[in-house]
C-alpha cells in the first residue's frame, strides 16, 4: 500500500481553476486520482473525495475536455488530459472511463503501481476480458453481497471491477433469497427497473432531450437485451441460484435514481417477507429496510440501498415482490467506488459517506 501523503514527497494537485499545477501538501490523507472526470459519475466522485476526511483529489482527468475548467460544489476544477495524469504518484485511480475504454487505462494506472476502481464494465463477471488482462484478478465490488468475504477480497485487491447502477438495485434486492435457497429451482424472476436520464452519461445525444424525456415513460433495450444482464446473471449462478432473469429497463424523466421492482417465485411461502432481508443486512450500514415501498426521493443523493419486500398475493403459487430504490450516481457508481476504495486502503468502509 502506498505511504499517507504528507509523509513522503509532495503530491501534484490543482487547486484552482487558473489551469496551474501547484504543490502542496495534504497531511494524513491518500492521494487519489480520477479519469473520465468529465461525465456525471467523475463529477460526483469528485464531489465525494473532496469531502472526504481521508483522500485527496490529486487529479481530474478528462482527454476530450483537458484544460476546462468546471465547478463542482461552487469549487472550480480543471481537467487534466489522461496522458498527463501522474498514475505512479497516487494511492488510487477511480476510472470512470466509457466502457470499452477503460481496460487500458486500468492496465496503466496497475503498472504504475496504484490501486484501481474500474467503474466500466469491462472487468465485471459475465463480459469477456479485454485482451492482455484475462489473467488479472478484479474482484467484484459489492462489499454487502456476500458480507464478510466480499469484502476481504476488496480489501485485498489491487484492481476491483465496481458493479452497474441496475446490477446494485437487483442483486442486493436477490441475494438475501438466493443464498438461503429461497428462490424456486428453475424460476424466472422478472425484474422492472426504472433509471434517471444521467444512467445514460452525459453525450449529447436527440432522444435525451428535456423535450423528448419530459412528460414521457419509455422501456428500452427490450427483448432481455439490456448490457447489465450479463452481469447480474452471472453473479446470480454464483450466489447459488439456478433462475433466469428477465430484465427490463424503463427512462425516467428524472435526474438521478434508480426503481426496481422484481418479482421472484418463491420455494415456498414466507411467513415474514422481511426475515431473510434482516437476517442478511442487520449490520449493514448502506442498506435500509423500509416498512412501505421506497421512493427515490428516499435515496437520493445518499450511497444507500432501500428494500421493502411483501408476498404478492392472488397467485397460485407463492412469489415475493421485492423493491430496491438506489441513487444511480451514488451507490450505483461513484458512492459504491469510494466504499470500495475506502476498504481497499485499509480505512473505515463509511468514511466520506455519512
Amino acid at each position: 500500500m502506498r505511504g499517507i501523503c504528507g509523509h513522503g514527497r509532495p503530491r501534484r494537485t490543482r487547486v484552482d481553476g487558473s489551469g496551474v499545477n501547484v504543490y502542496a501538501f495534504r497531511v494524513n490523507k491518500y492521494p487519489v486520482g480520477i479519469l473520465g472526470a468529465s461525465g456525471y459519475t467523475g463529477r460526483e466522485l469528485i464531489r465525494l473525495v473532496r469531502r472526504h476526511p481521508r483522500l485527496a483529489l490529486a487529479f481530474a482527468a478528462a482527454a476530450s475536455r483537458a484544460g476546462e475548467t468546471v465547478r463542482v460544489d461552487g469549487t472550480p476544477v480543471t481537467f487534466d488530459h489522461a496522458d498527463d495524469a501522474p498514475l505512479g504518484d497516487v494511492a488510487l485511480v477511480f476510472s470512470a472511463l466509457p466502457h470499452g475504454a477503460s481496460a487500458e487505462r486500468v492496465a496503466r494506472a496497475h503498472a504504475a503501481g496504484a490501486r484501481v476502481v474500474d467503474l466500466s464494465t469491462d472487468l465485471r463477471p459475465g463480459n469477456p476480458r479485454p485482451a492482455g488482462l484475462e489473467s488479472l484478478e478484479a474482484p467484484y465490488g459489492m462489499p454487502e453481497l456476500m458480507g464478510d468475504a466480499s469484502r476481504a477480497a476488496i480489501a485485498g485487491a489491487k484492481v476491483v471491477a465496481n458493479p452497474g447502477c441496475y446490477p446494485t438495485a437487483t442483486l442486493l434486492a436477490l441475494a438475501p433469497l438466493l443464498r438461503a435457497g429461497l428462490v424456486a429451482r428453475g424460476a424466472t424472476i422478472v425484474v422492472d427497473a426504472a433509471s434517471g436520464v444521467s444512467g445514460a452519461g452525459n453525450t449529447p445525444r436527440a432522444d435525451l432531450l428535456f423535450g423528448e424525456v419530459a412528460e414521457d415513460f419509455r422501456a428500452y433495450a427490450t427483448g432481455n437485451a439490456h448490457r447489465h444482464l450479463h452481469e447480474m446473471a452471472a453473479t446470480v449462478a454464483t450466489l447459488g441460484g439456478d433462475a433466469e432473469l428477465l430484465f427490463t429497463p424503463h427512462l425516467l424523466p428524472v435526474a438521478r435514481g434508480i426503481l426496481a421492482t422484481i418479482t421472484v417465485p418463491l420455494a415456498a411461502p414466507l411467513a415474514d417477507a422481511m426475515a431473510p432481508f434482516r437476517d442478511a443486512y442487520a449490520h449493514e450500514p448502506f442498506i435500509e429496510l423500509a416498512d412501505a415501498p421506497p421512493t427515490l426521493r428516499d435515496v437520493q443523493h445518499r450511497n444507500v440501498v432501500r428494500l421493502f419486500a411483501q408476498p404478492a398475493a392472488r397467485l397460485t403459487r407463492p412469489h415475493l415482490t421485492v423493491i430496491a430504490a438506489i441513487d444511480n450516481l451514488v451507490k450505483g457508481a461513484a458512492g459504491q467506488a469510494v466504499q470500495n476504495a475506502n476498504l481497499m486502503l485499509g480505512l473505515d468502509e463509511t468514511a466520506g459517506l455519512a
